[in-house]
Order: structure tokens, then C-alpha cells, then sequence
């Protein structure tokens, strides 16, 4: 019953029908340093030729980050983050029909992402790194992506522990929940995410696809992203550019127990699969 609940984001040119089928958010990662395809569009053109590529290929939304959350990452300036991302932005916004998110937690940056025409505000710390997040969203009227984080990117995998990942995670995440709607963000425009990899141990990551239905209790949609990352790696002994059979399993059982949104790399294979998941579950519109 869980893939039955209305969940529907209006954004500036339609509206995101999560119930009626699961979504896809293609990557797009406009830096040297990211784990996966660091350095492969940092120039503007092709950045913007593999927008177009992965809207193509079937994504429903697309996710623009100009900095590297990566395990061990260092924090990029305002000024590089932006000189790295909003010019891409602003050459793909009025062309491509997909709703655009802004992966990043710097209130400034997600500030003038949004002053450009994005949709979506795409925050790793679930509105924790900038006290002024939530207000520059909800004065935009944008919809906003809630991740759970624990520490920071430079140091989240020391050695992170828990008694009951799920509880914590829903715990953070119902925290992130209330920050956001006290801040003036439109309820219907909040999604949230249990942050595969971000803080979290191989077994709390395969806990989490177990146990993603837990998050249902949360009452808003979930976005999963899996893709590529380093726990697929020490399952199957294979490098970064290796994974894309673990990433397909990974979406699956995600889409099977529950997510509404697979944030991922490969948008055309993705599409195949849960295109025909959905059709299996009865997830199909």
C-alpha cells in the first residue's frame, strides 16, 4: 500500500507524479574530485551535452553539484562552487524539460541556483551545515531533497557507529522535517533521503535497503542513491567504473521496498530496470 500514497511536487513547468511511477535523477557532477566521474565535465560544453544525454535517456530530474561530498573531501569556497556550477545551470534551464536540482548545502549557493530556475535544493545535511537554508528555499517556493548525514564529508567514515541505523536515521530525519516546514518550506515539496555511503557502514547500508520501508512512517517521498558507491565495490571486488550491475540490484530492491526517486550515473540501463520493476510491483501509472 505504501507505493499507493499521493505524492505530487509542482514544479515551475508541471508537476512530479511520484506515485504513479518511481523517478530518476541523473548526476551531474561539475567537479575534478568526485569519487565516481570526478573532472569529466568541468567544461560547460560537455557538461552540458551529457544533460541532455541523461533527459534523453529518461531522466525525470536533474541533480547539478559543484562540490565533492565524497568520503575525506575538503569544502570548496562560495566562489569556486559557483563558478563551477551556475553558468552550466543557466545554459540548460529554459532548454531541457526536467526539473533541475542543485546538489548543495551553502545557502548562497542554492540562493542563486534558485534565482536562476531551479527546482530543487538537493541539502546532504538535511538543512544542518546553514541555519539560513530553509528560508532561502522557502522564500523560492522550491522543493527541497532532506539527507541524512552523520559528521561531515571529511570525516564521516571514521569510524561511524550505531545502535539502530534506521531509528537514528528517521530520528534525523524527522528533526530535518521540522526545521524545514517551521521554516516556511511547503510540506508537499519535501523529499527525504537515508544517505547511502554518508556515514554509514557496509552493514548499515544493507540494513537500510532492508529496512527502507521504516521511512514510510515519515509521510513524504524518499529519494535513494546508491549508484556506484564504495559498499557495491566491496561487495562485488570490482573499481568505481565497474558497479553498474551492483548499482541496478541495489535500485531495485530500493524500488521494491519503497523509494519514490534512484538518484544514479547510468540513467538509460536504470530506466530499463525499474521501468520494468515498477511494471511487477504495480507501480506502473
Amino acid at each position: 500500500m505504501e507505493h499507493k500514497k499521493d505524492y505530487r511536487i509542482p514544479w515551475r513547468n508541471g508537476v512530479l507524479n511520484l506515485s504513479a511511477r518511481t523517478h530518476i535523477m541523473g548526476i551531474i557532477n561539475l567537479t575534478p574530485d568526485s569519487f565516481s566521474d570526478g573532472g569529466k565535465y568541468l567544461d560547460a560544453n560537455r557538461a552540458v551535452d551529457h544533460a541532455w544525454k541523461l533527459v534523453e535517456d529518461g531522466a525525470d530530474i536533474l541533480d547539478f553539484g559543484g562540490e565533492s561530498t565524497r568520503p575525506g573531501s575538503e569544502p570548496v569556497s562560495l566562489d569556486e562552487e559557483s563558478r563551477r556550477v551556475l553558468p552550466v545551470i543557466e545554459a540548460v534551464i529554459d532548454q531541457i524539460s526536467a526539473p533541475v536540482s542543485i546538489d548543495t548545502y551553502k545557502s548562497q549557493i542554492a540562493r542563486r541556483a534558485l534565482d536562476i530556475g531551479c527546482d530543487i535544493v538537493n541539502d546532504i545535511s538535511g538543512l544542518r551545515f546553514d541555519k539560513d537554508m530553509a528560508g532561502v528555499i522557502a522564500e523560492r517556493d522550491a522543493a527541497c531533497v532532506l539527507m541524512h548525514i552523520k559528521g561531515t564529508p571529511r570525516d564521516m567514515q571514521r569510524n561511524p557507529v550505531y545502535n539502530d541505523v534506521m531509528k537514528e536515521i528517521s530520528d534525523y530525519l524527522q528533526e530535518s522535517i521540522r526545521l524545514a516546514e517551521e521554516g516556511g518550506i511547503d510540506p508537499k515539496k519535501i523529499i527525504v533521503d537515508p544517505g547511502i555511503g554518508f556515514g554509514k557502514r557496509m552493514e548499515d547500508n544493507i540494513n537500510i535497503h532492508r529496512n527502507l520501508r521504516k521511512l514510510n512512517q515519515l509521510n513524504k517521498p524518499i529519494l535513494f542513491g546508491s549508484s556506484r558507491k564504495s559498499f557495491l565495490g566491496q561487495i562485488l571486488d570490482l573499481p568505481v567504473d565497474q558497479r553498474m550491475e551492483g548499482t541496478i540490484a541495489s535500485v531495485a530492491v530500493a524500488v521494491i521496498n519503497g523509494a519514490h526517486i534512484v538518484r544514479v550515473h547510468d540513467t538509460l540501463p536504470i530506466k530499463r530496470a525499474i521501468r520494468t520493476i515498477d511494471a511487477l510491483i504495480g507501480k506502473s501509472a
